[in-house]
Order: structure tokens, then sequence, then C-alpha cells
């Protein structure tokens, strides 16, 4: 994207101005529309910054893996990225992400590992575009969307060995979703998450993705893949439960969001090479009540 590019190359104009970049981070994360909250308004206004400067981080860099705009460069921008990253506490940062995301880990105390399991992830992916087993797409899962949610807790407080547990399943959980809901956007990509091993258990093959077969076969793959989701956002499920208002209703939010992919899917007949489901704004709004009410 044309501003995702923008962003990337901005430099710092004063290079003390911490407020500045941190207004940089959040419109950011204002000019993009994602599945599940992000910096929502719902999180007390001392944390949303920090949120928002995580956002910033991570968006780019899943730009720079995903967007056409950077093909060619990918890993390289990448790279730089992760080289930024390290540099943090070591000599002043040149773009406007580094400066709030500095302040951010100085301020919570924060480590920097989550952040580069996230670009290792990202960076696995100009490299990597198939996977044999599902220990490897849950290795993927445990660098890409797993570091998330514990940054999120770690942002509210919480370091709690158990409650990383439970949002590693929902992270997980949320990742296999994503996976299965673009299916057909990323075989666009030459990407295919869904595991080799998979595959052949269920007598499916990747020529018959390619080539746009619908069947009983599939039907049953996907069924398998879904129920493997259900699963880990049923493990998951305590988590809003010991978490203190207003994040229990984040997360209990992002909860029923992810289910609710894996209900779309479903009611589809589990068609998602021809379709790509999607929450509508519409249907956010019972989502939010049975999350305000905790059923």
């Amino acid at each position: 994207m044309a501003g995702t590019l923008k962003a990337y190359e901005a430099k710092l104009s004063a290079p003390g101005d911490v407020a500045g970049a941190y207004r940089f981070c959040q419109d950011l994360a204002d000019g993009h529309y994602e599945n599940f909250p992000v910096a929502s308004l719902l999180l007390p206004k001392r944390l949303r910054r920090h949120v928002a400067a995580l956002y910033a981080f991570a968006r780019v860099a899943d730009d720079f893996s995903d967007e056409p705009e950077y093909e060619g460069v990918r890993r390289e921008r990448l790279l730089e990225w992760r080289s930024m990253l390290a540099d943090l506490g070591r000599r002043p940062p040149a773009h406007p992400i580094f400066l709030a995301l500095g302040e951010t880990l100085r301020e919570l105390d924060l480590p920097k590992e989550p952040f580069d399991d996230l670009l290792s992830a990202f960076i696995q992916d100009t490299e990597k575009n198939r996977y044999a087993t599902f220990a490897e797409v849950a290795d993927y899962c445990r660098r890409s969307a797993n570091p998330v949610g514990r940054i999120v807790l770690m942002i509210h407080g919480y370091r709690d060995a158990e409650l990383f547990e439970y949002s590693d399943a929902i992270c997980t959980g949320l990742q296999l979703a994503n996976f299965w809901q673009d299916v057909s956007v990323d075989l666009k990509k030459d990407r295919i998450y869904i595991p080799g091993e998979d595959f052949k258990a269920h007598g499916y093959s990747e020529a018959d993705l390619r080539m746009g077969v619908y069947n009983e076969r599939f039907k049953n793959l996907m069924k398998f893949e879904l129920s493997r989701a259900r699963a880990l956002f049923e493990r998951g499920r305590p988590l809003p439960g010991k978490l203190r208002w207003p994040l229990s209703l984040e997360i209990r939010l992002t909860w029923y969001g992810g289910m609710r992919i894996l209900k779309l899917i479903h009611q589809l007949d589990f068609d998602t090479i021809r379709t790509r489901p999607t929450l509508k704004k519409r249907e956010w709004i019972p989502l939010v009540a049975r999350a305000l009410v905790g059923t």
C-alpha cells in the first residue's frame, strides 16, 4: 500500500519528539481495517499508545512480506526492520515507529524477543511457502501470532505463564482461522499453509487445490483443519475470565470474532477455494453484546 510505503520511508523530523512518534503509530493503526480490535478506545488511555506502537511495528513488517510494492525487496526490507529493532538502546532510532517502540520497551520493561520472533516469521514467508507437517505450521504460528498476545498481556501488566499459554492457544487458533479463511488469497501468492500430511490423509492434493477442485475430500480436509482451530479456541477460552476489564472484553470479543470466522466457513460448506468469508461490520454488533455479558 502506498500509505505503508510512505510510513516505512518516514524519517524523524525531530529526534526527541516521542509524542509525535506515537501519533504516527496511532495514525497508521487508524488507517487500516482489521478483523479484530486494534488500539481500541476501550483501552486505558495510558496504554493505547503502546498498543499502537506494537501494531505499527507489526503492520509495516507484515506489509513488507505481503504487499505487491515490495516484490523483489521483501527480505531486504525485513532485515532492515530487524536491524532497527536490534539497534534499539544502542543508537538513536531513525524511524518514528522505533522511537515509539523503544520508549514502550523502556517504560514497560518489555523484552525484544517477541518482536524479533514476529520478524522471523515474516522473513520465513519470503523463504518458505509449503509445510510438510502441522508441527511446522504450529511453529510458524508460535512466531507469527503468539508473540502479539503475549506482548498485549505484558503491556497490561500480566506475565503469568498460565495466561501466556491460554493466549498462545487463542492466537494460534486465530492464525489458523485466518489461513483457512484465506486459502484462495494465499494460493494466488503461491503460499499453502495446509500441511502436506493433511493433504495425503484426506486424499486431496495440491494439484487439486490449484485446479479449484471442490469436492467431499476438500470439505473433509477443511472440516479437519477447522476442528483443530476450534479446539485451540476452546483451550484458550478461560483467558478473558482471568483478566481485568476492559482487556477481558477485548480478548473475549477477539475470541468470538475468531470463532465466527470458523462458523462462516462452515456456512459456506467449507468452500474457501472460490470464496473468502469476511466479518461484516454489522456482524460485530451481536458479538459485542455477547462479549459484554460474558456468554
